[in-house]
């Protein structure tokens, strides 16, 4: 059975109103699969973040168990706690680094102290004052080290580094001597 005269223009309407109302759909779909994808990236990042924040503020207490340890005599609560507490920062993603002859670097590193050695060709960590910590890839602190290296570049006539700053622009005006 064809169609044919007012009813076939009436059908190709139906059928160009449900191709057009089939791809509003298929738009309405995808931009909410990507805004569950998008919510579901944010939470996962706002996570992270307050993961690494707690963490962060636990590195203290971290600190402050490792000072006992090596400055007390070792009890068996006293390495429980360490123990436990290396664990559980194991666990959760969290590592330390910084150990005595690691190249240098300054995206990683604190360089407290710089010590010249004219045989050396290289920064190297020289003493860790304190370790660092990543949670994966994310830098929760650098670790505070001694660096022993080469001499650091020479400085120029004016006695700046390589980058100097300008001078404020000098402006006439009263003396703070009073004196004119």
């Amino acid at each position: 059975m064809t169609w044919s005269g007012p009813q076939s223009t009436e059908l190709e309407q139906l059928r160009q109103l449900v191709e057009e109302r089939t791809a509003d759909l298929q738009r309405v779909k995808a931009e909410y699969d990507n805004y569950r994808k998008r919510v579901r990236r944010d939470r996962l990042a706002v996570r992270q973040i307050a993961a690494a924040n707690v963490l962060r503020a636990l590195l203290p207490v971290v600190d402050a168990v490792d000072r006992a340890c090596a400055h007390e005599p070792l009890t068996p609560g006293l390495k429980d706690i360490a123990d436990t507490l290396r664990e559980r920062l194991g666990s959760l993603g969290v590592t330390s680094f910084g150990e005595v002859g690691d190249p240098f670097d300054p995206a990683c590193h604190d360089a407290l102290t710089h010590h010249v050695s004219p045989d050396a060709d290289r920064l190297v960590c020289s003493a860790v004052l304190r370790p660092g910590y990543r949670l994966g890839d994310n830098l929760l602190r650098p670790a505070a080290v001694e660096v022993t290296g080469p001499a650091p570049p020479a400085r120029n006539p004016l006695g700046s580094a390589r980058h100097s700053c300008p001078s404020p622009p000098q402006t006439p005006g009263p003396s703070l001597t009073g004196r004119g």
